[in-house]
Parts: C-alpha cells; sequence; structure tokens
C-alpha cells in the first residue's frame, strides 16, 4: 500500500510540474493587449534571475540529519530545473554526532527499498563539512537520493531520502 502511494505521489509530482511549465508565461487575454504594445518594442531584455542555476542547500537551515523529512522538503522546495545545484551540508563524523553521506540510486524500486548495496556512493561522512558537497542536477531524468549509514538505516527510519526530477526553465524573454 506505502509503495503503491509513493508511485502515486511521484507521478503527482512530476504531472503537476509539467502542468506548470505547460502553463507558464501564457497571455489569456484572448485579445490585443494595448496597454504594453509599444513595450514590447525595443526593451528585450532577459530576466537573468529567472534564467540563471540555482544553489539550493537540501533541507535548507537544517541541512542533511536524520529524521527530517525530505521527501516532504523536496515537495515544498520545487520545481527544481536543469543545472540547479544541490548543496548537502552536514557535519563531518565526530564524537557527538552520526556520520552521513550522500547516494543516488538508479532506479526508484532500489530507492524504495532503500537498498545501498545497488546505490552509488556520491559523498562520504567527510565530503559534507564546510560549503557542503555539490552535485549538479544536469540531465533531464529522476534522481533519487539517500544517506547510506548504517546499511540504509538512515534512508528507511531516519527520512534521509528523496527523488527530484528536473524540468527545463522556463524562458521569459519579455519583462
Amino acid at each position: 500500500m506505502v509503495a503503491k502511494f509513493s508511485v502515486g505521489l511521484i507521478i503527482l509530482v512530476i504531472a503537476a510540474s509539467m502542468f506548470e511549465l505547460s502553463m507558464a508565461d501564457k497571455d489569456w487575454s484572448f485579445g490585443f493587449n494595448y496597454t504594453d504594445w509599444w513595450s514590447r518594442f525595443g526593451n528585450h531584455h532577459v530576466n537573468k534571475t529567472q534564467q540563471e542555476p540555482k544553489k539550493i542547500i537540501v533541507g535548507g537551515s537544517q541541512h542533511w540529519h536524520y529524521g527530517f523529512n525530505y521527501t516532504d522538503w523536496a515537495i515544498k522546495n520545487g520545481p527544481f530545473y536543469l543545472n540547479d545545484t544541490l548543496v548537502f551540508k552536514y557535519d563531518a563524523p565526530n564524537a557527538t554526532t552520526f556520520p552521513h553521506s550522500v547516494y543516488m540510486f538508479s532506479n526508484y524500486w532500489s530507492f524504495l527499498k532503500c537498498e545501498v548495496k545497488k546505490a552509488k556512493m556520491l559523498a562520504n561522512p567527510t565530503q559534507g563539512a564546510g560549503e557542503g558537497f555539490q552535485f549538479v542536477l544536469n540531465k533531464w531524468k529522476p534522481y533519487y537520493f539517500a544517506c547510506g549509514e548504517k546499511n540504509g538505516f538512515h534512508c528507511n527510519n531516519g527520512l534521509m531520502k528523496f527523488g527530484v526530477m528536473p524540468t527545463l526553465r522556463p524562458f521569459m524573454p519579455w519583462p
């Protein structure tokens, strides 16, 4: 039941982001807009803040830690766009903290089951310190991330997993 709900939720998120992208910057007036007709000529700048890739800290101010629901975080902070950079920040292991890492799963089913042995380690427990580990969403495909520590325990029980599907950034040439 949980797997069907998760599949349905991911399909809903992907469909909603595709709908959002297809509806962006539509002119729903169905007629000639006399108020800004002249402003369209000679004023062809692109809003660079909407065109440049962003650096997104995974978890926001909470960073990457055990017990935080990253699936909820990803839903609330989407959409994610091609060439955006995810930044995973976490403490280096010490006497008072548990180690964390970043793994990427090649398919949804391994991600759901937190099969760390089938995943690829992207960042070890020391790479999240300081500026954090950075990962660029450079392909149009689903990405599945999780903490692989304790043989998947942080993924399974600590909610340290999420998936994203980057979309194309909307092109908005008009002011």
